[in-house]
């Protein structure tokens, strides 16, 4: 019998037309990998696999084309050549930047200038506060280095699984609280430090992003990391961001770096609009002392910047032991509006909502950011 090779193999399907292109499978690029070969000693027989690669296994030609490839072979190569061909599915390709999201409506990126103002308490009740007033929400914990969400939530131990829609295998975000959340810290140890270089980090929030099934939602929120980053670059140029919340406290150093973020978003090459402030631990109240407050890290510092740099200023949050505590705890305050913790950020959620509608009245809608080394 004579020598078979992969190349007299490739030949032999490159006579095979595929109706679905009106090319021959070669030309089609259906050929997924060069074909073995192989050759039987004691029975003296040679043999062929040839993986051809279709678009989805529902296609009308699939069944077809691999008896016709089969037949090509043994015709061109040796009618006793043991042949034998698997079919593989392409993966729908991830949808462009442009198309990204479809269904979400406004995206809301909560940001700080620095850590520890409680931007991502923040993130989560209001997040929770708009799920509550009807809206669709979803949360994208963005923070790839420093992961809360999944606490927060008290979702720690969950994890999310994937569905196969339109060909592409999509994660399906947890949903919490009225809440559809990701966040790295579904996939990684939370007791182990995530060590990756910055073309990791972005890679892994684009998945988060692009490769989720979000859905249908009125808001999608981000809980960005605190400062300005390489994953504040990837969102803009990624997401048509609807606009901007800065989270800061009242002390003089953290409205020094507010103003940074803010004017991240208002750089000319990003164009995102300010949403409005939002002045965390604002003051303090105790039990006790109910009429009594006192600001232990100034006095309506975020009120004076919103005034400078002509902004809302969308709310006051206090410092109430219990909003730490049922962060801890996993469920966050906003759950509760009958304290007075709950309603502020209930009321933060209304005056978010005014803010977008008036945004999206009278702006046009934000253009993705095109920047060269994303």
């Amino acid at each position: 019998m004579e020598a078979i090779y992969p190349k007299k193999v490739m030949e032999a399907l490159a006579t095979v037309t595929y109706a679905g292109t009106k090319k021959n499978l070669v030309e089609s690029e259906m050929v997924a990998d060069t074909p073995s070969v192989g050759f039987d000693r004691e029975r003296g027989v040679w043999s062929t696999k040839v993986v051809l690669l279709f678009e989805r296994d529902t296609d009308p030609f699939l069944k077809s084309t691999v008896k016709a490839a089969e037949a090509a072979i043994k015709y061109h190569c040796g009618k006793d050549v043991e042949v034998e061909i698997e079919t593989e599915f392409k993966k729908a390709a991830r949808p462009s930047v442009d198309k990204l999201l479809p269904e979400v409506e406004n995206i809301i990126a909560v940001s700080s200038g620095k850590g520890g103002v409680g931007k991502s308490t923040v993130s989560a009740n209001l997040a929770i506060a708009l799920a509550r007033l009807g809206n669709r929400v979803g949360l994208l914990d963005c923070d790839i280095f420093g992961p809360s969400m999944t606490k927060m939530f008290g979702v720690e131990d969950v994890r999310p699984y994937a569905i196969n829609k339109d060909g592409r295998d999509l994660i399906v975000p947890v949903e919490q609280y009225g809440v559809k959340l990701l966040s790295i810290g579904f996939f990684v140890d939370p007791q182990t430090a995530t060590l990756w270089r910055g073309g990791m980090a972005t890679g892994a929030l684009k998945q988060l992003i692009a490769d989720a099934d979000w859905g249908a939602l009125d808001y999608l929120i981000l809980d960005t990391p605190p400062g300005t980053s390489d994953i504040h670059l990837t969102l803009l140029q990624t997401l048509a961001i609807t606009g901007a919340i800065i989270v800061s406290t009242p002390q003089q150093v953290a409205l020094a770096d507010a103003r940074k973020g803010i004017d991240m978003y208002r750089n000319e090459k990003v164009n995102v609009p300010i949403l409005g402030l939002v002045e965390n631990m604002a003051w303090f109240t105790p039990a006790e002392l109910p009429e009594n407050r006192y600001y232990l890290f100034g006095r309506e510092g975020c009120k004076q910047l919103a005034e400078e740099m002509q902004v809302p200023l969308l709310a006051q949050i206090p410092i109430v032991q219990s909003i730490c505590e049922n962060g801890d705890q996993g469920t966050p305050t906003a759950l509760n509006v009958d304290t007075a913790s709950g309603q502020a950020f209930l009321s933060l959620a209304q005056s978010v909502v005014t803010v977008v509608r008036r945004r999206n009245a009278t702006l046009p809608k934000t253009k993705i950011v095109g920047m060269k080394n994303s």
